[in-house]
């Protein structure tokens, strides 16, 4: 069952839900929420979502941690211009905002898409990365919802379009309320998914939200993986929180991942979806702040990333499954056709 979010929402944190402030960067306005004091805590929402699916827990993370909740460009209350939605594309823009903020390292904590976007941030700046909190993250395994595949096909925005006609809402809404009857796993996401969807009012947002889902995904499903650099995660702080529910992206992936990160923790969310944060605020937040007070900031060195370069290929490396390089295989073929 959903417990209520204001079980560690700003009553119960004794705190108010912090309000948007803006920093132009490179010419784009971005919108960002910030709160509290002490070491960084950047929270990366998902595809689709905002800064806002993270105001309840806030005020709970800032009672020891400056945290800051970025709207990734085209999302929220963030600029929607013609741009690069890759993943990559993001990673850098979170660097810039931080660099505007002063914010030199960070905990980085990433949902969906935004998992994938800590993961590349980890990757391209390792020595701005402190740890990592990955939760529900894309990039594991081609696994992803078929809802998501059909998206990324063309015509995408007229089905997307379709969905604010008149009676639609309705519609959908019946069938949302037939799947969690049936205790179907879409039917714990389905109204997460179509809050995104409602957070879709125009044509300009569909487009972003198309681009960047055609960033990662395609019709056979992600596009984009980490397996073959999951290494580099040695020395760096690891936690994969997942629900064993999740119908976006499934739970194997969080044991794959596991596998592929040395020295990672793994928690699951039982019954939980691809929203565990929503359904289990509280154990979500003890969790996050009991891993950042037990853990030391990852001590990134460039010798240290040599080595691992060095001697650590995927294929030789003792932490990967056989799995993974399985899959590493198959998308080097698919992309040598």
């Amino acid at each position: 069952m959903r417990r209520p979010l204001g079980a560690v929402g700003p009553r119960a944190a004794g705190g108010r839900e912090p309000a948007l402030e803006y920093r132009v960067v490179h010419g784009h306005r971005r919108a960002f929420r910030r709160a509290g004091q002490g070491p960084a805590l950047v929270l990366v929402h998902g595809i689709g979502d905002s800064s806002a699916t993270w105001a309840e827990l806030i005020p709970g993370l800032a009672r020891t941690h400056t945290v800051v909740a970025p709207d990734l460009l085209g999302h929220g209350a963030s600029d929607r211009p013609r741009a690069d939605y890759s993943v990559a594309a993001y990673a850098n823009g979170l660097r810039d905002l931080l660099t505007t903020l002063g914010i030199e390292s960070a905990t980085l904590v990433g949902h969906s898409l935004g998992g994938g976007v800590a993961m590349q941030f980890a990757y391209q700046f390792p020595e701005r990365t402190e740890r990592l909190v990955l939760v529900s993250a894309g990039g594991v395994g081609r696994e992803v919802t078929p809802a998501l595949r059909l998206v990324s096909l063309p015509g995408a925005h007229l089905a997307l379009s379709a969905l604010r006609l008149p009676g639609m809402r309705t519609q959908v809404g019946l069938a949302i309320g037939l799947m969690k009857l049936l205790d179907t796993d879409l039917g714990q996401d389905a109204p997460d998914l179509l809050h995104l969807v409602d957070a879709l009012p125009d044509a300009t947002s569909r487009d972003v939200f198309v681009r960047t889902l055609r960033a990662v995904v395609d019709w056979r499903g992600q596009v984009v993986t980490m397996l073959d650099r999951c290494y580099l995660t040695a020395g760096m702080p690891t936690m994969l929180l997942w629900g064993d529910r999740d119908s976006v992206v499934p739970v194997r992936h969080a044991h794959r991942a596991h596998e592929a990160m040395p020295g990672s923790r793994l928690e699951i969310f039982e019954g939980a979806g691809h929203f565990p944060f929503h359904t289990d605020p509280a154990r979500f937040l003890a969790l996050v702040e009991e891993f950042t007070r037990t853990t030391a900031p990852a001590d990134w060195s460039r010798d240290h990333w040599r080595r691992l370069l060095r001697e650590g290929r995927p294929r030789a490396h003792p932490d990967l499954p056989e799995a993974a390089v399985r899959e590493l295989r198959e998308a080097s073929r698919r992309s040598a056709t």
